[in-house]
């Protein structure tokens, strides 16, 4: 994250406000039940206009707006050009046989606190 808006001194710490703001997101939608949509979006790669996507991407927003002085336009720029980037990754690292430590139901066994079982994946 090369932005201009955000001193480099606080660069790292934005990252992890991103990357927070994302695990928020999809802990809300553990939490609130919707463990369904959640797996179907992770099925599917049409994510742009995705709830998923609006939600982190205004929670990042805001971060940026609240805690780095960026004005609400360039709070939102910046999270549009950053968040969906890093979902589609979040994605693209789930579906890898590689990688088991971000398989699906590991990383939504992780999100939930170990609520999560790979038996309710199965029915979601």
């Amino acid at each position: 994250m090369e932005n201009p808006a955000i001193a480099e001194n606080l660069r790292e710490a934005a990252l992890n406000d991103a990357s927070s703001s994302i695990i928020e997101v999809l802990k809300k939608q553990v939490e609130t039940g919707r463990l369904k949509d959640l797996v179907k979006y992770f099925q599917f790669a049409g994510i742009y206009e995705n709830p998923l996507i609006n939600a982190a991407t205004n929670k990042f927003a805001n971060k940026l707006n609240n805690y780095y002085g960026l004005d609400p336009k360039t709070a939102l720029l910046t999270s549009q050009q950053l968040i969906p980037q890093v979902m589609q990754e979040l994605i693209r690292e789930t579906k890898s046989a590689q990688n088991k430590d971000f398989a699906l139901s590991t990383l939504l066994s992780k999100v939930s606190g170990g609520a999560i079982s790979t038996n309710m994946l199965a029915m979601a």
